[in-house]
């Protein structure tokens, strides 16, 4: 790819990778897990769902934010921050520590990241105490950990990360879009080295909203299996360190995968269902692989946004067939690691693009579990019950939100 004066681009890769998710408290034990299909779906533990139709969630276990701050007191910041910094800061230290950032480089080191409810349980919190009477009427403590943007100025304070600092609330597509900024921002040459990512906390609010929307599964998340009938809220982190080729390989990093490619659209259709043709999701994959130059039939693995909802499942199918024909997409692996997640909101593409550069790197793909009954509305190869070991050139992870948000993003192996 050129720019319009034919000047080459730089391609942007991955260099580091952190998650903190349903299934692992870091990259490495949920690529583990999700490769041997653990399920990290369970009865919801951090508040009482009995007033609920469902009480499954995918919440995550046995965290401690405390070792992944040095600077700031991880109990003056919300969980969704925690989460952040948590999965930030493995990211960084994958990428080479300090080592990542030269000397008087903070003023270009960036940080974008995406959410979908910022740090609810503040509200929550908050809520509790007015009822109780036990609270500051000041609420200083929710002015400054509620909004969204704290979550990403945490990490930038965390972590000394001086350049442009970016919140992208974009709903369950935010990271993907999160990562689509960062692409960017290095592109143009605005910085040096870019923390992209999301996050969210499991809360009331959140599940409250989609039990109204009567989204929620009751049992089993099983996305494009006929007996589906619903997503499951859950929670999370993940982040990468994104950086020019040249820059990393000047500094010895290892490389995970290139970004080939970025499409963002919006169907303009409807707050919450997607556009009954997949018209906005066939764009922002059309237009991901128009940016790589990779024709449909090159694409290895396609992570789904997959939710498990049965129109959602159907809609993306009808936008995946639109954008690669079906004789191409019949056989390419179409996974949802929802399956074992959750849906973590913000975080959700983000963690999908973790999955994504490994799978580049490792030539393996996650299932969709809990699939036992064909839809013929979903007529794709879902990578059924068993990871499979393939040859992954590239993979396109695909992320679709409230607002008719889309956004797709390309991975490609790099040439050692």
């Amino acid at each position: 790819m050129t720019l319009p004066n034919g000047t080459a681009r730089e391609p942007i890769v991955v260099t580091g990778v952190g998650a903190v998710t349903p299934v692992g408290n870091d990259a490495e034990s949920t690529w583990s897990a999700l490769l041997a299909g653990r399920c990290g779906i369970d009865r919801v533990r951090s508040f009482d769902p009995t007033p609920y139709r469902s009480d499954r969630g995918a919440e995550v276990k046995d965290f401690d934010p405390a070792p992944y701050f040095t600077r700031l007191d991880p109990r003056d910041v919300g969980r969704a921050s925690q989460l952040a910094v948590a999965a930030a800061r493995m990211a960084l230290d994958d990428a080479g520590g300090v080592g990542a950032v030269r000397p008087g480089e903070a003023s270009r080191a960036g940080v974008v990241m995406g959410t979908t409810s910022g740090e609810p349980l503040e509200v929550e919190r908050f809520n509790d105490a007015m009822l109780d009477e036990r609270l500051d009427r000041s609420g200083q403590r929710i002015v400054t950990r509620y909004p969204s943007h704290a979550i990403s100025a945490t990490i930038a304070a965390e972590m000394g990360f001086a350049g442009g600092n970016t919140m992208i609330p974009a709903a369950c597509a935010a990271g993907n879009y999160a990562i689509a900024h960062a692409f960017d921002q290095l592109r143009i040459g605005r910085a040096e080295v870019m923390l992209a990512g999301g996050a969210d906390a499991f809360s009331r609010i959140t599940y409250a909203g989609f039990a109204r929307l009567g989204a929620i599964a009751t049992t089993l998340c099983r996305p494009f299996d006929q007996t589906r009938e619903g997503m499951v809220p859950g929670e999370g982190a993940a982040v990468v360190v994104l950086e020019t080729l040249s820059r990393a390989r000047a500094r010895g990093a290892h490389i995970y995968a290139e970004i080939a490619g970025c499409g963002l659209s919006c169907d303009a259709h409807h707050m919450t269902a997607a556009h009954p043709e997949g018209r906005g999701a066939a764009e922002a994959m059309t237009m991901a692989l128009t940016q790589a130059a990779v024709r449909p039939e090159d694409v290895s693995y396609v992570s789904a946004h997959g939710t498990g909802t049965p129109t959602n499942d159907r809609l993306e199918t009808i936008a995946l067939h639109r954008v690669f024909g079906s004789d191409v997409v019949r056989r390419t692996p179409v996974s949802s690691i929802k399956s074992m997640i959750g849906h973590t909101m913000g975080a959700a593409s983000a963690i999908e693009a973790v999955i994504c550069a490994l799978a580049v790197t490792r030539d393996r793909v996650p299932p969709t579990i809990h699939f036992e009954t064909p839809d013929p509305d979903c007529a794709l190869d879902c990578v059924p019950n068993q990871a499979r070991a393939l040859p992954v050139q590239v993979a396109m992870s695909n992320a679709y939100a409230f607002g008719g948000n889309n956004a797709s993003v390309l991975f490609r192996t790099v040439e050692m």
